[in-house]
């Protein structure tokens, strides 16, 4: 038998146990200029980890496809997030660049941000709802 401050306390206490709502997020790149390679699609949660591919929150890989695609992340809580995607044109598993710097293949960010330097995560980051979210970010070369 539970008392009234037992009672109390439990009642306290579910608000730890609430549900997390999470939804899917769908990200279309457009402007693929051709089949070659593969499309490399990352989602990133903090800006502390934000470009680093090996510490995405999530990844999606899929093969190139001339136009548009789409990849899903399922399941994905509701938040503040970055996209970044790149057409690894050569397969080698990384977004090739010019002096270490300036990409050599396709890229895309959330929110088409025009940048000049390394893209922050805070001019990328969008709000995914507790329903889920889709992004159309265009692929750049």
């Amino acid at each position: 038998m539970i008392g009234l401050i037992g009672l109390i306390g439990l009642i306290g206490l579910s608000g730890f146990a609430a549900p997390t709502w999470a939804g899917d997020l769908t990200v279309t790149l457009t402007g693929i200029a051709h089949d070659k390679g593969g499309i490399r699609v990352g989602l990133y949660d903090r800006r502390e980890t934000f470009r680093q591919e090996d510490r995405a929150f999530a990844r999606q890989d899929g093969p190139a496809l001339p136009g548009q695609i789409s990849v899903t992340f399922a399941d994905i809580p509701a938040g503040r997030y970055a996209v970044m995607a790149y057409h690894d044109e050569d397969g080698n598993g990384r977004l090739d660049r010019f002096l270490g710097m300036i990409p050599t293949e396709g890229y895309a960010l959330s929110n088409n941000p025009e940048i000049s330097g390394p893209p922050a995560f805070d001019e990328c980051a969008f709000d995914i709802p507790a329903e889920g979210r889709t992004i159309v970010v265009k692929v750049k070369y």
